[in-house]
């Protein structure tokens, strides 16, 4: 399992449309990957029956929840700020003010959260967001409650997120949960439980209506896309027990993709995240047959030595990669990779740091997340292996492999001088309010002014300069998605 955190959504509180007649205010922050920000809307979706509205404002808040993530230390040490910040406000503002954690985070730390420290009125697992109704009638009696569950079946296909803080061009969809993947550093498969796919009809339900609504750009979402598999319910690994009817319509996410590009041929597809074990060439050649299924695939490899990736429990090895990496470029030339590595896992040497020096130099990714190893308790990794790479060691890597990286984002973004892009225009640039922003298929920031040109727009952009990490250029038309 990998997850993609985007620094700048850390702790966003968010907020959606007033439903007339609600009477309670809700005050919820996410922090961690994707998948926690869309159970946000969810769980506000659900708040939103229950008579709740959403606010900014945590001395306002009846209830104030924070959407945890179990996959880095300091994820949980802001977490951990932040209930010490909720718990004082309800002290000195609003004593009826009650505090629940939800997320990754509530399902590993129940107990200590409820009975030891007694800093929460409410845990709730990723599983249990369709139990907030009950839990909160517990709540309101003055009782603690907690559902930690893990389920083999819910998906929340049959609910409509409702879309938080959005930019009405893009969306996320989630079409997987959970993960079987037992990686040794991570800790999801415990807090998220085994994998399950959702029913097609209803993602392919979700896509058209976000289509009527405007929406331009979907990312399919899950721990592990690759691994998608319908075969009319049940967990992933239960396949082999299913029927030859069910064998023969089942749904894998290759056929995943062809449904979503043919229901919505204007509208873009994007997927995250994958996994290099799972990723298999039919997929690939999905994307280059649908001009819509946009040409960047996340592609975390988190070492570039074969005994690190051993002792991660890597399905993979550095070659079967490189050959993917070559197989994915041979299909489609122009598709970006991008990276998630981890640095100085237990017993990485320098040697093995090397190993992934090289693999960096052998595909020159488009852009990367680079961490340092923080022990997740309840993992593998913690239970069997010292956490023996001295920290100075692990920043001195992480700074040659960012500065790495850094160099090969910039090569790989000067390619695209001189050309045209197309360009899905999000929102206004943040240095210039007379320019636009928005992501080429490779997922390539570009500005550009902003001319007669709205939010929304499919835009042909000549590309003039660029950052390492940002295009720079001129509208020169609307392309044939605007048509």
């Amino acid at each position: 399992m990998e997850k993609t955190i985007d620094e700048k959504k850390q702790g966003e509180s968010l907020v959606l449309e007033q439903k007339e007649g609600n009477k309670r205010k809700l005050f919820i922050e996410s922090y961690g990957c994707a998948m926690n920000f869309s159970d946000s809307e969810i769980v506000a979706s659900i708040l939103a029956n229950q008579g709740f509205n959403t606010t900014q404002n945590l001395e306002d808040a009846d209830l104030v929840l924070v959407n945890t993530c179990s996959i880095r230390d300091k994820a949980e040490q802001t977490v951990r700020k932040r209930l010490e910040k909720y718990n004082a406000v309800k002290r000195s503002h609003n004593p009826k003010m009650k505090v629940g954690v939800l997320g990754c985070m509530a399902e590993r730390l129940k107990t200590k959260f409820l009975e030891e420290e007694k800093i929460v009125d409410l845990v709730v697992g990723p599983d249990a967001y369709k139990d907030l109704p009950n839990l909160l009638a517990e709540v309101d009696e003055g009782h603690d409650a907690i559902n930690v569950i893990l389920s083999k079946e819910e998906t929340y296909g049959d609910i409509s997120p409702v879309r938080l803080n959005s930019n009405g061009v893009t969306a996320f969809v989630s079409i997987t949960r959970g993960c079987d993947n037992m990686c040794t550093f991570c800790v999801v498969p415990f807090t998220r439980g085994r994998e399950r796919s959702r029913d097609p009809q209803s993602i392919i339900e979700e896509i058209n209506d976000l289509s009527s609504k405007g929406f331009k750009e979907i990312t399919l979402l899950g721990q592990n896309v690759d691994s998608y598999l319908w075969y009319g319910g049940g967990l992933k690994k239960d396949f082999d027990k299913a029927s030859d009817l069910q064998r023969a319509t089942a749904v894998n996410f290759s056929n995943l993709l062809e449904l979503c590009a043919n229901a919505q041929p204007k509208m873009r597809i994007r997927f995250s995240t994958s996994n290099p074990q799972d990723l298999t060439m039919d997929v690939v050649e999905t994307m280059a047959k649908h001009r819509n299924i946009c040409n960047h695939i996340h592609l975390p490899v988190q070492s570039g030595s074969n005994r690190i990736l051993k002792e991660m429990n890597r399905l993979h090895t550095r070659e079967e990669y490189m050959e993917l990496i070559d197989n994915i470029k041979r299909v489609i030339p122009d598709c970006a990779i991008s990276q998630d590595m981890i640095v100085g896992f237990p017993t990485e040497t320098e040697a093995d740091f090397q190993d992934t020096i090289s693999l960096m130099n052998y595909v020159k990714y488009d852009f990367g997340y680079m961490f340092t190893y923080s022990e997740r308790p309840g993992t593998l990794a913690e239970r069997k292996m010292e956490d023996d790479v001295p920290e100075e060691t692990k920043k001195r890597r992480l700074a040659e492999m960012v500065e790495l990286q850094q160099e090969h984002s910039g090569y790989r973004t000067r390619q695209n001088l001189n050309t045209v892009v197309e360009v899905l225009i999000e929102k206004e640039s943040k240095k210039s309010d007379a320019h636009w922003s928005g992501r080429t298929p490779q997922s390539l920031v570009t500005v550009f002014p902003k001319g007669d040109y709205k939010i929304g727009d499919f835009v042909n952009v000549k590309v003039n300069d660029c950052t390492s990490a940002t295009l720079i250029g001129e509208a020169i038309g609307y392309s044939i998605n605007n048509e």
